[in-house]
């Protein structure tokens, strides 16, 4: 059994694509997940499975909330030892202080051809950014709502991401310890 955690985008907002936990835990559940933790209302699991294949899982748990919901969110799931290397891997440490300005968006593959230069000319003075392999790390200390290389850091990268601030990065590490046998 491998430890797995799902990151979903795009449900529980605004009143569209609603996905309580409790129905969540049932899916994973359903598709032979044990050891299921949700963790905040905007689409986190840790949870342990047989499957080998994290994009094949992706598919399978975005496929059954689509039968059972009626709509199909875009599920990132990621082995525990690439979720904690990329939390171990931060290049602002000094941000974790700052934990909803740090930001990690999980990409669904390296990019083949990111377009940094012009994510460089949207910087702010305040905002550092790196990218690490399928990582894309963003320290906006004035928020992500407000910054342009936030909005268009997806794009330019050319990849599919989802994005999770540290606080939240830290409540996913805390249930995956609680996971462990």
């Amino acid at each position: 059994m491998k430890t797995y955690i799902a990151l979903f985008r795009g449900i529980n907002v605004g009143g569209r694509n609603v996905l309580p936990m409790k129905e969540l835990a049932a899916v994973l559940e359903d598709l032979g997940a044990r050891k299921v933790g949700t963790i905040i209302q905007s689409g986190n699991a840790v949870f342990e499975s047989g499957e080998e294949d994290a994009l094949s899982l992706s598919k399978k748990i975005g496929g059954e909330i689509g039968k059972r919901l009626g709509f199909e969110p875009q599920v990132l799931v990621l082995v525990r030892e690439a979720f904690v290397r990329a939390m171990a891997e931060n290049p602002f440490p000094e941000a974790e202080n700052d934990p909803k300005a740090l930001h990690l968006g999980f990409l669904l593959s390296a990019p083949q051809k990111p377009r940094l230069e012009t994510l460089e000319n949207l910087k702010r003075e305040s905002e550092r950014y790196r990218l690490i392999e399928k990582v894309f790390y963003l320290y906006a200390p004035e928020g992500v709502g407000r910054s342009k290389l936030s909005a268009s850091a997806e794009k330019l990268l050319g990849v599919s991401m989802t994005d999770r601030n540290w606080a939240t990065l830290c409540k996913i590490r805390e249930t995956l310890g609680e996971t462990r046998e």
